[in-house]
């Protein structure tokens, strides 16, 4: 019974130092210097924000709908569920790729500087 609380005490001292080093820095940190040679360095990163839909399914879905609505217009028979199928994908991918080229043009994408600290 000792032996577990003192296994459970350890653990959870861990966990909580392992938090407690846990360090952020941001731009104001930039050019810092620790007493090991490190610093903080900063860059900047493009990221992806204020997008309504980030995934762009809704690009995929109506593409795909439109692309199986004409492929279903080619063929007969096993032709045409064919049609139908290649359609639907090829009209997924074209709905996706046209609405992230959408996305990136009205701003969705923005930079964010972000810093690290960077040992030698």
């Amino acid at each position: 019974m000792k032996t577990s609380i003192r296994v459970l005490c350890l653990g959870s001292l861990l966990a909580v130092s392992a938090v407690a080093g846990a360090q952020t820095y941001g731009p104001k940190d930039e050019g810092r210097r620790f007493n090991d040679g490190s610093k903080v360095v900063c860059h900047n990163v493009d990221v992806q924000r204020n997008s309504r839909d980030p995934n762009r399914i809704t690009g995929t879905a109506t593409g795909a709908v439109v692309g199986g609505l004409l492929g279903n217009q080619v063929g007969g028979g096993n032709g045409k569920k064919l049609a139908t199928v290649a359609g639907a994908v090829a009209g997924g991918a074209a709905g996706r790729q046209i609405q992230g080229n959408q996305q990136s043009k009205n701003g969705d994408r923005v930079v964010e500087r972000r810093c690290e600290r960077q040992y030698r």
